[in-house]
């Protein structure tokens, strides 16, 4: 693995915190740094991955809207309460 030197700046108590961990880890204060970069990286993974699966689901969504068009003059033929009462027996059957 090829190292790039880089020099950062941090505040006093950024400094002060690197050298703690430095010493709590038994690592260099560079170590310290490279595993917070790590711990950025990883953190923001679950955040893409949970975008594209939002992105995925509403292209399905729109996939299933283009499929089954609106029912004709946009009333259902069915009423909230009408499910509720459903409810009971549809967890019933699964008990």
């Amino acid at each position: 693995m090829t190292m790039v030197r880089k020099q950062v700046y941090v505040t006093a108590e950024q400094d002060a915190s690197i050298k703690r961990l430095a010493r709590q880890c038994g690592v260099t204060e560079a170590e310290v740094i490279r595993r917070g970069i790590q711990l950025v990286e990883r953190e923001s993974e679950p955040e893409e991955s949970a975008r594209q699966a939002w992105l995925d689901e509403l292209a399905y969504m729109k996939r299933r809207a283009a499929e089954n068009p609106a029912v004709p003059g946009g009333k259902r033929a069915w009423t909230r309460d009408e499910l509720y009462d459903e409810r009971p027996k549809y967890l019933s059957r699964r008990l």
